[in-house]
């Protein structure tokens, strides 16, 4: 749930990769879009009444190098508190850096009109808090002054943005779905996380896609 800005977790580990809760508002890294950061305000436990700066998330992953379900939490290194009084069964509230993560879910929004408005194929993304970049498998120019009144329209439109699921046969019945050359979404689970602006009501539909990443309501 993106509009979720804080919750009450419990510490499952401490360790190299960062600290891994029951439970999170954190984004971690992934699908180009940047990880959270924030603080972890310590409840319960040996550090009770500390705040733990995180200054990124990301995907847990295993001896061989693949992900795993974990989020990991990353303290920042310069912090003065001593983390080996962290341990699991700790109880904190996870709070996000809102301001940043509003910005994050409002470039993110963006670039699903951005693929609207092109519609050409996507090789690159990246999405972090100052900017963001779709770079597109073209050789043509764009029009930079055309697309940004494209965009201005959409966004005046006020057009709804709403994440659903479809299941994976649903996918594979329909993969122009799918904007990116180079990354699928992540299967395994029977279904894939979508969002969707506009095309309610009758409303007509500006863009339809898997994403895992985090978004605005509407325009």
């Amino acid at each position: 749930d993106a509009t979720l800005r804080e919750c009450e977790a419990t510490v499952q580990s401490v360790g190299p990769r960062g600290i891994v809760l029951d439970r999170t508002v954190f984004y971690p890294l992934g699908g180009g879009q940047a990880g959270d950061s924030g603080v972890l305000q310590v409840l319960q436990g040996a550090l009770a009444g500390q705040v733990l700066p995180i200054i990124d998330t990301r995907k847990g992953k295993d001896a061989e190098g693949r992900f795993t379900a974990d989020i990991c939490h990353l303290p920042d290194p310069a912090q003065p508190v001593d983390l080996t009084g962290l341990q699991p069964g700790d109880r904190v509230r996870a709070r996000l850096d809102w301001a940043r993560r509003h910005r994050l879910m409002r470039l993110h929004s963006t670039t699903h009109l951005l693929c609207h408005l092109v519609p050409q194929l996507v090789n690159g993304c990246s999405i972090t808090p100052d900017y963001a970049r779709l770079d597109f498998a073209m050789t043509d120019p764009l029009d930079k002054e055309q697309l940004t009144a494209a965009i201005a329209t959409l966004v005046a439109a006020a057009h709804p943005l709403t994440v659903a699921s479809i299941s994976d046969e649903e996918l594979d019945a329909n993969p122009a779905l799918v904007k990116s050359m180079s990354v699928q979404p992540p299967r395994g689970t029977g279904r894939i996380r979508t969002s969707r602006i506009g095309g309610e009501g009758g409303a007509p539909l500006i863009d339809l896609q898997p994403c895992g990443g985090t978004h605005v309501a509407n325009t």
